[in-house]
């Protein structure tokens, strides 16, 4: 095993063991705000056994700890080694989570009116990015994948014809791997943006492990892309809203992106969050493949037991090939009611009820995702949780063996949480600036009476937080229809006021 080496988090360790009088904020003052002596019931002492530790190490911009928007010592050595581990020119630490790395491409990247082209099936952070920017948005349909009906990215094809219509777009954003772990092949995809002179942006935030372990897909970073940003905190061992941002080439000024980095993240960025990547990545350089041993087996594990048993619940399979790469992550585990019988939604709560909390469900699919250090333990916990909605399945039999109240399938198909827009591949531009409707007063009616109306909200089902409405948009019949349904399976909804969608914020014609 390779030494573990870790400078930031050592900086941080090494300022606590002097015993610092600390004259500076936070204030709790390494946790020394806990130790009340008036407290003293066992709620009390828990916070202090929970938190006193992290606050320790929770310290801001002071001499022995660097800045993180002008790193000069730990913290810009902890990116140098993380660009070398992960095969990028530069890389940043983000305390935004990929929401601030996604702004911060975009802010660089585009002026006001700038169009950039992005596919449909987007995280809403890039729809923000581009708010903020101020630039439009030409978007590309995704492809469906056959055998799981789930939306990946679209076509080579698509991306060089949008680029040829539109001449003057300053980037391609794509995102790979989607939600549900399934990724394709990038590099056709970056030889064809960069014969046009274009930056190719990757939304890689589920994809933080690939290219660490051969039986990962590889990553966008060493597919060639220009910009990469990854969810560490979604399969690294790295705190809640850590992630990084890869860069390589001279697409994209690095200047302009520092700018833009320093006006989407906070300047009192969290230290505990900052260290717990540098470990990340420390754990990678000394351990290598074998950080992913276990989690790998006990992947496999659970796949092998389920394919044994002639049950309804069977994991997602898509058709992968060599000629596109399609693949699934292998730690991903997205299961679904072959009979028809559940929901997504309704295995969700059924896992829930026996302690075990997948990542998120849609009306068709729950996903799970295997973490570093998950046990055979874990998976049999699954596994007794499998059996259990089997054995009430036996109970609810009738005489001739069918279940009293089987249906012929879910009511929606899996692509049914992919936007239901027009058939185009390639859309008009969409202005994303906010002046647009700046003072426009907007008004509140019911869903099912807003057809042809431009939406004044956006519509996000959560999770996966692909946004299948935005302000500016003109309804459809179709998207009513299918919001309606999302909402009838328990689906949550982010970006409207009203979470039930009875209602609708439109703009009057």
């Amino acid at each position: 095993m390779k030494p573990f080496i870790a400078p930031l988090f050592e900086a941080i360790v090494n300022h606590t063991r002097i015993k610092p009088i600390g004259f500076h904020v936070p204030g709790h003052h390494g946790g020394q705000a806990l130790k009340q002596p008036s407290w003293n019931d066992q709620l009390n002492d828990d916070v202090v056994d929970y938190f006193y530790k992290i606050m320790q190490l929770d310290l801001t911009e002071i001499s022995s700890t660097d800045d993180l928007h002008h790193p000069e010592a730990s913290i810009k050595e902890a990116q140098q080694l993380a660009a070398k581990t992960f095969g990028s020119e530069e890389t940043y630490f983000l305390v935004g989570g990929s929401t601030s790395g996604n702004m911060a491409l975009l802010l660089a990247a585009c002026d006001p009116d700038d169009i950039v082209i992005v596919q449909r099936n987007v995280h809403k952070s890039i729809i923000n990015g581009l708010k903020l920017a101020g630039a439009k948005a030409v978007f590309l349909s995704p492809q469906i994948e056959t055998l799981s009906g789930l939306a990946t990215i679209p076509s080579v094809q698509q991306v060089e014809e949008a680029l040829i219509q539109y001449p003057d777009a300053k980037a391609v954003f794509l995102t790979n791997p989607n939600y549900y772990g399934i990724s394709v092949k990038l590099k056709s995809y970056v030889e064809t943006v960069h014969r046009y002179n274009k930056p190719i942006f990757l939304d890689e935030a589920h994809g933080a492990h690939y290219g660490l372990e051969p039986a990962f897909p590889q990553s966008a970073m060493s597919e060639g892309a220009d910009g990469v940003v990854q969810s560490a905190h979604k399969t690294l061992p790295t705190l809640t809203m850590g992630a990084l941002l890869h860069i390589q080439g001279n697409r994209i000024s690095r200047e302009l992106l520092r700018q833009s980095l320093a006006m989407i993240q906070s300047s009192s960025p969290s230290f505990p969050i900052l260290a717990s990547i540098d470990i990340s990545r420390a754990m990678i350089d000394a351990l290598g493949a074998d950080l992913f041993k276990q989690s790998l087996e006990s992947a496999a594990f659970f796949r092998q037991w389920l394919h044994r048993r002639s049950s309804v619940i069977r994991e997602m399979k898509i058709e992968e090939n060599s000629e596109s790469g399609l693949r699934s992550d292998p730690l991903r585990l997205v299961l679904y009611d072959s009979s028809g019988k559940r929901t997504g939604y309704e295995l969700l709560k059924h896992l829930e009820q026996h302690g075990c909390f997948a990542e998120m469900a849609d009306p068709k699919y729950i996903v799970l995702v295997v973490g570093i250090q998950t046990s055979l333990e874990d998976i049999k916990r699954l596994q007794e949780a499998v059996e259990a909605l089997e054995s009430n399945d036996s109970t609810n039999k009738n005489s001739d063996g069918l279940m009293s109240d089987d249906k012929e399938g879910c009511a929606l198909p899996a692509a049914s949480i992919v936007p239901c827009h027009e058939s185009r591949s390639i859309s008009e531009p969409v202005s994303f600036a906010r002046s647009r409707f700046k003072n426009k007063s907007s008004e509140r009616i019911q869903l099912k009476d807003a057809v042809h109306h431009i939406s004044a909200e956006m519509v996000i089902p959560y999770p996966p937080g692909i946004a299948i409405l935005y302000p500016g948009e003109r309804i459809t019949a179709e998207l009513i229809e299918h919001i309606q349904q999302l909402a009838e399976m328990g689906a949550k909804f982010q970006g409207a006021a009203d979470g039930m969608m009875n209602t609708i914020a439109v703009y009057p014609e």
